[in-house]
Parts: C-alpha cells; sequence; structure tokens
C-alpha cells in the first residue's frame, strides 16, 4: 500500500496529498530558505512532481520564481510557505505544512548551508526521541 501524506496552508485553501516515499528529508539555512521562511532554518521533503496532488478549494499555490531552476510556492491567501517546484520533476514540501510532521519517513537526515546558520543556532537532524 502506498503512503499518502496531506497538508496545507493555514488558511486551509490549499491542501496537498504527496504519495509514495519521500526522499532528501533536511534541513537547509540557505538566505534563500531563510527569506522564503522568515525561518533560520527550514525543513523540507521532496517527491516527484507527479505524486503530489493539490486538492484544496483553492487549487494550486501560487509561485514565485526564486532562482534558474525552481520556484517557490506558497498559498495567495494567507501566504504561507508551501515548498518549491523544481524544473527537474520534483516538488520540495516544507515540514511544517504537512498534517502529520512527525511522520517517520519525514525525519530529516541532513542539514544544508549549514554554515548560513547563525552560529548560536544549532540544528539536530536524525535525533529522534
Amino acid at each position: 500500500m502506498t503512503k499518502t501524506f496531506t497538508g496545507g496552508c493555514l488558511c486551509g485553501a490549499i491542501r496537498f496529498e504527496a504519495k509514495g516515499p519521500p526522499a532528501k528529508p533536511h534541513t537547509c539555512s540557505c538566505k534563500m530558505c531563510q527569506r522564503h521562511s522568515g525561518a533560520l532554518t527550514t525543513t523540507w521533503v521532496e517527491f516527484p512532481k507527479d505524486a503530489v496532488t493539490w486538492v484544496g478549494p483553492g487549487g494550486a499555490p501560487a509561485t514565485w520564481r526564486s532562482s534558474d531552476i525552481t520556484s517557490r510556492t506558497f498559498c495567495p491567501t494567507c501566504g504561507s510557505v508551501l515548498g518549491a517546484i523544481d524544473d527537474a520533476p520534483v516538488i520540495g514540501l516544507v515540514l511544517g505544512s504537512f498534517d502529520n510532521p512527525n511522520a517517520k519517513a519525514l525525519m530529516p537526515v541532513a542539514h544544508a548551508y549549514r554554515g548560513g546558520r547563525p552560529k548560536w543556532w544549532h540544528v539536530a537532524v536524525g535525533d529522534a526521541e
């Protein structure tokens, strides 16, 4: 049976279903992620583009082209950050938008751009309770 992960934005207009095993669960402290999310570290997981369906009443999220390879996604109503749609057939979803971010398959195993975080900010990955 294929696992389905669900989530959405703060107001509920944008909802998603992501099917199958998630890939590359990680945290990121690059400046682009910091500015997009307003957080020092963003936590991501990837799914193939065809494994993600936008099921809420608002349809697909709004996008903003943030680099040569990706567009950041957000709810046009409440502004919630949802992730990024890459030119490669991948959608990265932020873990804070998942209904159940505690799912073991979503636990980050790496930290990208660790040097971009403030030196006082400690990020632990792979530390399950």
